[in-house]
C-alpha cells in the first residue's frame, strides 16, 4: 500500500487529536463506571472499524483485511497485557479514582514505544529478508513457552520493576505518597517523582516487553509499516475501558495463554513459509483470510472454554465449601 507522507501526518493528526479528546472527557479523576468503560469500548472498536473500511475502500481489500487481521492479533494479545496492569495496579497500591489516568499515560508512552519499534522493525525487514526465519522462530518459541507457563502450576504472580524503572528511583527519588494526579513535588528541599509518575512508567516500559512478541506477530501478517502501526494504536488506544470493562473476567480466561500461544504459533509458521517463498521455495502462501478465520475462530473458541472451565470450577468450589459448612455443623 502506497501511503504518502500526507496521509501519515494525517493520520497521526488524527491519533493525536482522537487521545486528545479522551484525555479532555477523563481529566477529572472518578471511578469509572461497567457503563462508562462499555461505551467507550464500543466507541473505539466503531472507530477502528470505520478506519479499517476506509482502508478497504482506498486501499482495497487486501489492505483493509491486512488491518483486521493485525487488530484484533493485538487485541487479543493486548488483553494479556491487562493481567500485568492489574499486577502492577496492586503493587503500587493506586487509588481507584486515578487508574484511568494511570493508564492513559502509560498507554500513551506505550504506543511511542512502539512506533519506534516498528520503524525499526521496518527498516530491518526491508533490508534482510532472512529476518523472516528470526522472527517466526522467535514466535514459535514463545508460542512453546506460553504453552509451558500455563501449564506450570505456581503461586501467584507477581510484578517486579525493571531495571530502568528502578534507575529512575534511585536517581530522582520517589514520594511516600500520592499526591492527586501531581507526577513531580517538592520534598525536602529536592524535587521528585510521585508514585502517579512511577506507575505510568512501569505500565509503559513493560508494554515494551509485550511489544516483543506482538510486534513480530503482526509483521508475520502485513509487512506495511502504515497498517502495523494503525493496527497496533487503535489496539492500544482502547485499552484503558478495556481494563475496567473486563477487569474481572480476566482471572475467568484461564486459557487465554493456550489460545494466544496458538494464534503466535501460527503467525510463526506462516512467517517461515513467507520466508521460504521469498527465497524460491515452492511453499504454500497463507493468505490474510485464511489467517482471520484462525485468530477469530481460536479467539471464539478460547473463550467459550475458559467460560465453561471457570463455570465448573465455581461450581465444584461452591459444593466444597457447602460440604464443608455441613461438617462443621
Amino acid at each position: 500500500m502506497d501511503v504518502s507522507m500526507t496521509l501519515w501526518v494525517l493520520t497521526i493528526v488524527g491519533l493525536c487529536a482522537l487521545i486528545g479528546a479522551d484525555f479532555f472527557i477523563g481529566r477529572k479523576p472518578h471511578d469509572v463506571s461497567i457503563k462508562e468503560a462499555g461505551i467507550w469500548t464500543i466507541v473505539w472498536v466503531v472507530l477502528a472499524g470505520l478506519f479499517g473500511l476506509g482502508l478497504v475502500i482506498w486501499g482495497g481489500g487486501q489492505a483493509g483485511g491486512e488491518f483486521f487481521a493485525g487488530y484484533i492479533t493485538e487485541k487479543s494479545l493486548s488483553v494479556d497485557n491487562l493481567f500485568v496492569f492489574v499486577l502492577i495496579m496492586a503493587k503500587f497500591a493506586v487509588p481507584s479514582q486515578y487508574q484511568q489516568r494511570v493508564l492513559l499515560i502509560g498507554v500513551l508512552i506505550a504506543l511511542v514505544l512502539r512506533a519506534i519499534f516498528i520503524a525499526a522493525g521496518a527498516a530491518i525487514l526491508a533490508s534482510f529478508s532472512w529476518v523472516f526465519y528470526l522472527f517466526g522462530a522467535f514466535l514459535i518459541w514463545t508460542a512453546w513457552k506460553l504453552v509451558q507457563e500455563a501449564r506450570a502450576d505456581g503461586d501467584e504472580e507477581e510484578f517486579e520493576e525493571n531495571k530502568l524503572l528502578k534507575a529512575a528511583e534511585r536517581r530522582f527519588g520517589v514520594a511516600d505518597r500520592y499526591h492527586g494526579t501531581k507526577l513531580w513535588i517538592e520534598q525536602n528541599g529536592k524535587r521528585v517523582m510521585t508514585p502517579m509518575l512511577v506507575v505510568m512508567l512501569a505500565i509503559g516500559t513493560t508494554d515494551v516487553l509485550f511489544a516483543l512478541d506482538s510486534i513480530p506477530a503482526i509483521f508475520g501478517l502485513t509487512q506495511d509499516p502504515y497498517i502495523v502501526f494503525t493496527a497496533n494504536a487503535f489496539a492500544l488506544m482502547g485499552l484503558r475501558q478495556l481494563y475496567f470493562l473486563i477487569g474481572g473476567l480476566l482471572r475467568k480466561l484461564v486459557h487465554l495463554s493456550y489460545g494466544l500461544s496458538i494464534i503466535l504459533g501460527f503467525i510463526g509458521v506462516k512467517l517461515v513459509f513467507h520466508a521460504l517463498h521469498e527465497s524460491g521455495v515452492h511453499v504454500p502462501e497463507i493468505s490474510i483470510p485464511v489467517s482471520l478465520g484462525v485468530i477469530c475462530s481460536v479467539l471464539i473458541v478460547t473463550t467459550i472454554t475458559s467460560l465453561r472451565a471457570s463455570r465448573k470450577q465455581a461450581e465444584a468450589e461452591a459444593a466444597k465449601s457447602t460440604a464443608q459448612d455441613d461438617i462443621n455443623a
